[in-house]
């Protein structure tokens, strides 16, 4: 049996994985070109690089009305404001997510309310939606997390028969097709992230899809510092500074001419991973939708069985991390994270939560038992190198689940190292 990587032995793979974002001289040229156009911040707003590229995108989404944004954070809170939705209100999100999706209802002074997740899609489960909403529920904030999407056919209708707006945290689904729709088109808005490490990026950067015209106005007012983007110009909101710039929109239009390539290359690489995981002992690769038509592979996320391993998704990773492999346990459940403990934190607003946010009144075991127990990540750039990187990603499981279930006292060697 081949030591661990971790005490000594050889590691999997040594070599570095393919850098990102990817660029060349067309971003080099494009930003070059909005310089000497003069026009940077693109005033009045949309500027015409920002308009290319919304219009771009909305294709690419198949979506109605595009917004462009500063990040793929506030996108969210524009959409709760453009809503309606505000104080008081409850806001419904999945446990197991970034801080940002409950956040952002916070920003808008609503109350996030989070919900278990699906254990096949770690998604948002809509059966716990129906069972959390109240009288003072007003949207949903479904996540479709790493190379998944949550179940939008039952969430739309949940929404339709309680009269909620949903908000679809898209941050990972760029590209995503769900029954001949694309992910962020689904619902009432549709949230995406340029964000550094996204499979679309300018650095940073956001885009808010909306359902309707009258959203789509109300969000541009919002971002616009409260400018009326209406024809008659009498929209006026309470608003901020929350543009995209032109030299933001100009590397994404590379970007989405680079972007169909990456994403074909991405899928394929998926699903030779999705074959060759299924026949490891002790791992669980999660079943794919017929509905999911098209996946984003932002990241790739799978599970694995404590007893077959002989040790927690969190001492996997740890040892898969030195066999040179990119992956990791994912999030913690969200009600653990010092923003949302309002009894222990200097940094939320405790009269802001409800006695729920309690970690003794918290009964979400999916969230946990995929956070704590089975949950494993892998990065994207795994999957820009091809079928080597992922026969390696196997090699590596294979060599560690060995190990580990060949010595009981392995697991708490490695616990040590933490």
């Amino acid at each position: 049996m081949s030591e661990l990587a971790l005490f000594g032995g050889s590691k999997t793979r040594t070599a570095a994985y393919p850098s990102w974002p990817v660029h060349d001289e067309r971003d080099v040229e494009a930003v070059a070109a909005v310089v000497r156009s003069g026009n940077w911040g693109g005033f009045p707003y949309p500027g015409p690089q920002t308009q290319r590229f919304l219009d771009a995108f909305v294709e690419m989404q198949r979506g109605e009305y595009a917004v462009a944004v500063m990040n793929g954070t506030i996108t969210m809170e524009v959409a709760l404001r453009a809503a309606g939705i505000g104080w008081g209100d409850e806001v419904l999100v999945p446990a197991y997510t970034f801080q940002a999706t409950a956040s952002a209802p916070m920003m808008a002074g609503a109350i996030p309310v989070l919900v278990d997740i699906d254990p096949d899609t770690f998604c948002i489960d809509p059966k716990a939606i129906e069972a959390a909403i109240t009288e003072k529920t007003r949207a949903i904030i479904p996540v479709h997390i790493a190379s998944q999407m949550a179940d939008m056919d039952a969430i739309m209708a949940i929404a339709e028969r309680h009269n909620l707006i949903v908000i679809e945290d898209a941050a990972h689904a760029h590209g995503a097709v769900w029954s001949g729709q694309g992910a962020g088109a689904l619902g009432h808005f549709g949230s995406f992230s340029m964000q550094s490490t996204k499979i679309m990026t300018a650095g940073e950067g956001g885009v808010l899809l909306c359902r309707s015209q009258e959203h789509a106005w109300r969000a541009a007012s919002i971002i616009d510092c409260g400018r009326p983007h209406d024809p008659a110009g009498e929209l006026y909101t309470q608003g901020g500074n929350y543009r995209m710039t032109e030299l933001q929109a100009a590397l994404l239009n590379v970007a989405l001419e680079r972007f169909p390539a990456q994403a074909k290359q991405r899928a394929e690489s998926a699903k030779y991973l999705d074959e060759a995981l299924s026949e490891v002992e002790g791992v669980r690769v999660l079943p794919r939708d017929a509905r999911h038509e098209k996946r984003a592979l932002y990241r790739y996320i799978f599970a694995v069985d404590p007893d077959a391993f002989g040790a927690t998704n969190r001492i996997v990773a740890r040892a898969m991390q030195a066999e040179g492999i990119l992956c990791w346990s994912g999030y913690d459940p969200m009600y653990r994270y010092d923003l949302f403990r309002p009894q222990e934190s200097r940094l939320a607003v405790p009269s802001a939560f409800p006695e729920y946010f309690e970690l003794e009144n918290m009964r979400l075991p999916v969230t946990e038992r995929i956070s704590t127990q089975e949950g494993l990540w892998l990065d994207e750039e795994i999957f820009r190198e091809g079928e080597s990187a992922v026969d390696e990603v196997v090699a590596a499981l294979k060599k560690v689940r060995a190990a580990l279930a060949g010595d009981p006292t392995l697991a708490e060697r490695i616990r040590a190292l933490e």
